[in-house]
């Protein structure tokens, strides 16, 4: 456990010392004035917490810096602790519900990491005890063809590819049926990566999402959204458009150990209202882990 907590810690030490080690330089033994409000809005919103989340924070603390008598700014830390633990979903599962295969889609913008996610969710799945199936439904770059089968190759997992620039709907549904015929537990569709603003992307994107059901019916039991981290109150904006587009389940946040923009996990929860599911801390197929809130929040505020 210690070693776990001290990877959050260590992969954090950007979005750390950027913003938030920052704020706790107002954490000392003065007393909370007016100007001590002001400067942790300022430093929260410069922690890309985003201004809606920043300005709830502070609400919140106000009143309990009233109910419970507290006067110096020392006892505002252990607060805002808690207040900004209070705003991350607990750990959860995803129900994938009986139906076999489960079947799975990574969606989001290009560069945000689908296709590595994809392989790494798949080999933490085998690692359970699972049957995992890949799919390369990203046709529109054979790179990510390419780069999802020398994945599977180093992982040990099968994959389903189709040609680049074939019908990806159809590269979906073909990994469907096989995984059914397989066996396998689990079928995760790698899809391609999109703008959020390109409306006939976003409606091919619909398309996948239908013909996964015309496979199976019931299918897909889950979408994830995978949003790049240093991209910051921006992956809000993106996220907001494939909500619109498909019905998304959940948040995979990658290259958080790159990042100084790791506040934006907490708007993530209040503006978009997803459970962060997974986090990338890293480059190794391990380094993808569940989420957590304790350590992440812990890593963040430079607490042991």
């Amino acid at each position: 456990m210690d070693n776990l907590f001290s990877k959050w810690k260590d992969s954090l030490e950007k979005t750390r010392k950027a913003t938030f080690g920052r704020i706790t330089t107002i954490f000392g033994a003065s007393e909370i004035t007016p100007d001590t409000w002001d400067e942790l809005e300022s430093m929260l919103i410069q922690a890309d917490i985003g201004v809606a989340t920043t300005q709830s924070v502070v609400e919140n603390l106000k009143k309990q810096v009233t109910a419970e008598g507290v006067v110096k700014t020392a006892e505002l830390s252990t607060l805002l602790e808690s207040e900004l633990l209070a705003r991350l979903s607990a750990p959860l599962d995803l129900d994938l519900g009986s139906v076999k295969p489960a079947v799975m889609l990574l969606v989001g913008v290009n560069g945000s990491g689908k296709t590595t996610t994809a392989a790494k969710l798949g080999k933490r799945y085998t690692n359970e005890g699972k049957k995992v199936l890949l799919a390369a439904a990203d046709t529109y770059r054979a790179a990510a063809i390419d780069q999802l089968q020398v994945w599977a190759t180093r992982l040990n997992l099968p994959v389903v590819a189709g040609q680049p620039d074939s019908d990806p709907g159809a590269v979906a549904y073909d990994a469907v049926q096989s995984g059914i015929s397989r066996g396998m537990d689990v079928v995760i569709v790698d899809t391609a990566g999109r703008l959020h603003t390109r409306y006939n992307l976003m409606e091919e994107l619909k398309k996948v999402y239908r013909v996964v059901g015309k496979a199976l019916p019931g299918a897909p039991q889950a979408v994830l959204l995978v949003l790049d981290a240093t991209t910051g109150q921006n992956a809000i904006h993106q996220a907001r458009a494939f909500q619109e587009a498909v019905k998304v389940n959940g948040v995979i946040l990658t290259k958080l150990d790159s990042s100084a923009r790791g506040g934006m996990a907490f708007a993530i929860q209040q503006e978009l209202n997803l459970p962060i599911l997974y986090a990338g801390l890293g480059e190794k197929p391990e380094d993808l882990t569940p989420f957590d809130r304790t350590a992440f929040v812990r890593g963040i505020m430079n607490r042991n």
